[in-house]
C-alpha cells in the first residue's frame, strides 16, 4: 500500500534527525615510509570491509604494504573501512543515500555543501548509483591541497571522472579493476522480470559509461585474474599492454583449520555479499532444495540477503527456512571458524572476478564446490585436486557435486588438504602486496606494467 503524506514525511524528519547524530571519525595519519619506501593515497569510494570485496582488499592490501616498508593513507567514503596498526586514514565525507536501516533515505538540507553532493541525490532520485561519480570530485580537490604529501595515488575501482581528472592533473595512477561491472549488468539484465525492472536496472548501471571512459583513457591497470583481464579488454576496451595481473590474497595465519573445531554433519556453507543473481544463491537454494529429500543438510549463509528479495523469495517458494541459517557481521576468526564447521563450502556464482570466499575456505581446509564462472576455474584449480566446478546457474549440477563431497570423506580430506597447500602457495597478502609495490615502481618509473603472475 502507498505511504501516505503524513507517514512520508515523519520517516523523512527521522531520517534527519539520524542524520544529525551521524559520528564523522577523525583523521589518522600514517607512519612515515622507511627508505626506498612510496607514499600512497588508497583511494576507495565506499570502504565497508564486510560488504563486498573491495573493503577486504584495501584492509588487508594497505597493512602489507605498509609492512614492506611503504607509507599508506586510505581516503574512504562512508561507510568507513577498517585499518591496521600503521596505515592511515582520511574520511571523505558522503551522502551515504544507501546506508542501514535506511536505505534511498531524504537527507537533512543541512547535508548538502556542494554540487557533488547535490549531483549525488539527483542520481539517486533517477533509479542511479552516484556514488562513484561524487567521490572522485570530492577526492580530486583533497588530493590536490595535499599535492606535497604523496608519490603516487591507487584507486580502488571508483573509476569516476574526478580520477581522470586527477591524471590529468599530472598525478600518477595506478587503477585497480576487479572485473568489468560490464558483466554485471549484463547478468542483472538477464534475470529481470519486467520492463520496468530492466528501466530501473540499466538506469542503475548507468556509471558504466563513465567508468569505460575513465578505464580507457588511465595508463595503468591492474586486476586480480586472467580471466578478468581478457573481459575488461573485450567488454570496455582497455589495451592489454596497459594492464597487468596480481591475484588476490587471503591470511593463512586466521583462515586455517582450528583443531578445536569439528565439521557438522551435512552442513554446507556460503559466503555472498550481496543479493544480486550474479552470485548465483537461487540455483544453490534450488540444489539445496534437491539435496534436502535425500540427506539430513543445513545451509549456513555468511551475508544478509535482502528482506523480500530474490533469495528470501526462493526460500520461502522452496519450503527452507528450517534448515537455512545467516550469519552476519562476524570477525575474520569466526569466519574461519565457521568454514571450520563445515564439511562442503560452496561458491555458486555466475562470474567472478576473482572470488576471495573460494580461497577463504580452501585456505581453511574445508572442500569447495564452485562453479566454472570467470575466474573461478583459475582460483580453484582445474586438476579436480583442489575443488570441484560445475558449470554455472545448473542447481542440478551443484546438488551432484555437493552430494558427491559430502558422501567421501576421504575426497572431503583430500580437497581440503590440496586447496590449503594451493593457496599458501599463490594467494596470500603478502604476494598481492609486493606484486602490487612492483607496479608503483613501475608507474613512477614510467615503465610499462611488470608481467601478470601466474597462478600455476
Amino acid at each position: 500500500m502507498p505511504k501516505t503524506p503524513r507517514q512520508l514525511y515523519r520517516e523523512t524528519r527521522q531520517s534527519w534527525a539520524r542524520s544529525k547524530d551521524e559520528v564523522f571519525p577523525d583523521r589518522i595519519a600514517p607512519k612515515a615510509p622507511e627508505a626506498g619506501g612510496h607514499r600512497i593515497a588508497f583511494l576507495i569510494y565506499r570502504g565497508n570491509p564486510r560488504c563486498g570485496g573491495q573493503g577486504v582488499y584495501t584492509r588487508h592490501l594497505s597493512r602489507e604494504l605498509v609492512a614492506l616498508g611503504h607509507s599508506v593513507e586510505v581516503f574512504s567514503g562512508p561507510p568507513w573501512p577498517e585499518v591496521d596498526e600503521g596505515v592511515g586514514f582520511t574520511p571523505v565525507r558522503g551522502m551515504d543515500l544507501y546506508r542501514d536501516p535506511d536505505p534511498f533515505r531524504i537527507p537533512s538540507p543541512s547535508e548538502f555543501t556542494s554540487l557533488a553532493d547535490l549531483e549525488e541525490f539527483g542520481i539517486m532520485l533517477t533509479a542511479g548509483f552516484g556514488e562513484p561519480l561524487a567521490y572522485s570530485k570530492r577526492i580530486r580537490e583533497i588530493l590536490n591541497a595535499r599535492r606535497g604529501d604523496f608519490d603516487i595515488i591507487h584507486d580502488n575501482q571508483c573509476l569516476g571522472s574526478g580520477i581522470l581528472g586527477l591524471y590529468e592533473d599530472g598525478w600518477p595512477i595506478l587503477e585497480t579493476l576487479h572485473h568489468p561491472i560490464t558483466v554485471d549488468r549484463t547478468i542483472a539484465l538477464d534475470h529481470t522480470t519486467n520492463a520496468y525492472r530492466r528501466i530501473t536496472t540499466k538506469r542503475w548501471f548507468g556509471f558504466l559509461g563513465m567508468q569505460v571512459r575513465v578505464a580507457q583513457a588511465l595508463p595503468a591497470i591492474l586486476t586480480v585474474s586472467q580471466n578478468s583481464k581478457t573481459d575488461i579488454n573485450a567488454q570496455m576496451g582497455v589495451p592489454l599492454d596497459r594492464m597487468t595481473v596480481v591475484p588476490v590474497g587471503v591470511d593463512p595465519d586466521t583462515f586455517k583449520p582450528y583443531p578445536e573445531v569439528s565439521p557438522v554433519k551435512g552442513r554446507i556453507m556460503v559466503t555472498s555479499s550481496s543479493d544480486v543473481p550474479m552470485k548465483g544463491l537461487v540455483p544453490l537454494l534450488e540444489a539445496v532444495a534437491k539435496l534436502r529429500t535425500e540427506r539430513d543438510i543445513e545451509l549456513v549463509v555468511i551475508g544478509r540477503p535482502q528482506p523480500g528479495g530474490r533469495v528470501a523469495k526462493t526460500m520461502e517458494r522452496l519450503s527452507l527456512d528450517d534448515i537455512v541459517t545467516t550469519v552476519s557481521g562476524v570477525s575474520d576468526e569466526e569466519l574461519a571458524r565457521l568454514y571450520g564447521e563445515a564439511e562442503v563450502a560452496v561458491v555458486p556464482s555466475l562470474y567472478e572476478g576473482f572470488s576471495l570466499p573460494a580461497i577463504e575456505a580452501m585456505s581453511c581446509g574445508v572442500a569447495v564446490v564452485a562453479t566454472t564462472g570467470g575466474a573461478l576455474p583459475e582460483v580453484v584449480g582445474v586438476s579436480g585436486e583442489t575443488g570441484l566446478l560445475v558449470t554455472p546457474d545448473d542447481p542440478e549440477a551443484l546438488a551432484a557435486a555437493i552430494g558427491q563431497v559430502l558422501d567421501d570423506p576421504e575426497l572431503r580430506a583430500r580437497l581440503g588438504a590440496n586447496g590449503r597447500e594451493r593457496v599458501i602457495n599463490r594467494f596470500t597478502w603478502q604476494v598481492t602486496a609486493k606484486g602490487t609495490a612492483a607496479c608503483y615502481d613501475a608507474v613512477l618509473r614510467g615503465e610499462p606494467l611488470p608481467s601478470p603472475m601466474e597462478f600455476d
